[in-house]
């Protein structure tokens, strides 16, 4: 089982921290609000810490369950002490119609954290295709994306444990397609499929 920092108190940081309990792992929780890291933690249960904001994270795996406009200022506030880190971001960037991403590079917000947080760190996308209450109450796919090999096994072990596929996309790179899949899954929502009832997922042939 991992040990797991999350750095927010919000309803992404609440479920994958409820699923991860449940899958057996140690989890902090990590907010601006202390009150609200104190509160999310006592909710979680089963020896769940809550951590002091901007302080050194206890976990091996940070993920950061914040809106993706924030995510880069936080990581260069945490700074050293991300060093050897396993930074999983799990941000979407929209634009403000929810059609596009918020950056026009083909860049995506891991990409970013991966330039702001130190060279030890090694950074992660994964969890950005799934709905929150998709994630709560299924077993979605979880696609991810990473350049170092070993942090990717490492983050495809945790997602195992929460009882979910881990399928690997490829190198960091590749966590800009993966925030274009987030708004795919918006577009399929709002037209093709109707509800926020569904996850993108992977049907193998037979042989």
């Amino acid at each position: 089982m991992s040990s797991i920092s999350i750095i927010g108190t919000g309803n992404m940081a609440r479920t994958i921290g409820a699923r991860a309990v449940a899958g057996g792992n140690t989890v902090e929780i990590m907010g601006r609000d202390q009150s609200k890291a104190t509160d999310l933690a006592k909710a979680l249960g089963s020896g769940t810490k809550a951590g002091e904001w901007g302080t050194a994270p206890a976990g091996d795996i940070v993920i950061v369950a914040l809106l993706h406009d924030g995510v880069v200022p936080v990581i260069a506030r945490y700074g050293d002490s991300l060093a050897g880190k396993i930074i999983v971001d799990i941000s979407n960037p929209f634009n403000s119609t929810f059609d596009g991403l918020a950056h026009r590079e083909e860049t995506s917000v891991a990409q970013e954290v991966a330039k702001a947080a130190p060279p030890s760190a090694s950074v992660v996308k994964a969890f950005n295709t799934v709905f929150r209450h998709v994630l709560e109450k299924g077993r979605p796919d979880i696609f991810l994306a990473g350049d170092d090999a070993q942090a990717k096994a490492t983050v495809e072990a945790f997602v195992e444990s929460l009882g979910m596929r881990p399928l690997d996309v490829g190198g960091l790179k590749m966590a800009h397609w993966l925030e274009g899949a987030g708004v795919v899954t918006v577009g399929l929502a709002n037209h093709g499929v109707g509800n926020l009832n569904f996850s993108l997922s992977i049907t193998e042939l037979p042989g």
